[in-house]
Formats: structure tokens, C-alpha cells, sequence
């Protein structure tokens, strides 16, 4: 009887340690997101402050606009995020199915990454294409960042580009 008490409560403590270990382990093993990161967000209204300061948003072509401001070529806003935050900023235009860096900081080669596509297979795409915002790590171009990624939507609501900060993780 003595070692039935006992298996029983050893079972017992097995299934309680399995079971505290099961709820802990996300917690344990998920990093940080960007989301809780409010450099990130800071960063983030910082970018889009300043297009919305240049007016509606609108895509002609492969050229995003807000305003009567063509963004595709001007670094006046990603530069600006990086000079008060210290972050990567990028902005996408759709283009099909993908979308283009039009805009950025993000640097490739010891050149603005200007033209490189935002992965289709990555968690923020995915995200985007449902019309969502997204912040957690990513990789660009080879690299970790801890990122927002936010939808810019026409007069109409269409999805027509990205907004992107992030800052790369060491």
C-alpha cells in the first residue's frame, strides 16, 4: 500500500512538473517582440507623422505618393527616423504581388537597398496582405531586426505600401 502512495504521488509531481514546464516554456523561449518594444512604436509614429503630414496616400504606377510628394527616390523621412531614433526605416510600394523599397535606410552593400522586395514568405507580409500591422523579429537581408510593419491604405482602403522601422538586434 506504502508504494502505491508513493507512485502515486511521484505521478503526481511528474504530471505537475510536465504541466508547469508546458505553460512556462513560450515564455522561456519567445523573444522579445516589438510590440513591447517601445522604441519600435516611437520610432513608428515618427514615420507616420511625417507621411501623413505630406497628405493622402496614393500609388501611381510603381510611384508612391503622399500628397503630391513622389517618395520613390526621397530619403527625407526614413533619414529623419533614423537621425531622431536610430532605426531602420523603409517605404514599400506595391508593385503586383510584392512590395518594393522605395524609400530607405536600410542598407545592402554599402547601398540603400532601394528596389529589394519585402519577403513574401515572412510573417509580415502575410500580416500586410490581410491588411494588418505587424511587429515582432524578422530577418532582412540576412539580418534580425526587432520591426513594426504598418499598412499604407488609399482614400479607398486598398493596401498600396509598407510602412517599416525597426532596429537590428546584437
Amino acid at each position: 500500500m506504502l508504494n502505491l502512495v508513493r507512485k502515486s504521488q511521484s505521478t503526481k509531481l511528474v504530471v505537475s512538473a510536465f504541466l508547469a514546464l508546458f505553460l512556462l516554456l513560450p515564455f522561456i523561449s519567445a523573444p522579445v517582440q516589438a510590440a513591447d518594444n517601445p522604441k519600435v512604436i516611437e520610432a513608428m509614429q515618427t514615420l507616420k507623422d511625417a507621411a501623413t503630414k505630406l497628405g493622402a496616400a496614393k500609388l501611381d504606377g510603381e510611384n508612391l505618393y503622399f500628397g503630391t510628394t513622389k517618395i520613390n527616390g526621397d530619403f527625407t523621412a526614413v533619414d529623419a527616423v533614423k537621425a531622431k531614433h536610430e532605426a531602420t526605416a523603409t517605404m514599400f510600394a506595391k508593385k503586383g504581388t510584392n512590395y518594393v523599397r522605395v524609400s530607405t535606410n536600410v542598407m545592402k552593400e554599402g547601398q540603400r537597398a532601394v528596389g529589394s522586395v519585402l519577403d513574401p514568405s515572412g510573417p509580415a507580409y502575410a500580416a500586410i496582405k490581410q491588411g494588418n500591422s505587424f511587429y515582432g523579429l524578422v530577418d532582412i537581408l540576412g539580418k534580425t531586426y526587432d520591426t513594426g510593419y504598418e499598412p499604407v491604405k488609399s482614400e479607398s482602403g486598398e493596401v498600396i505600401g509598407i510602412l517599416y522601422v525597426g532596429y537590428l538586434m546584437e
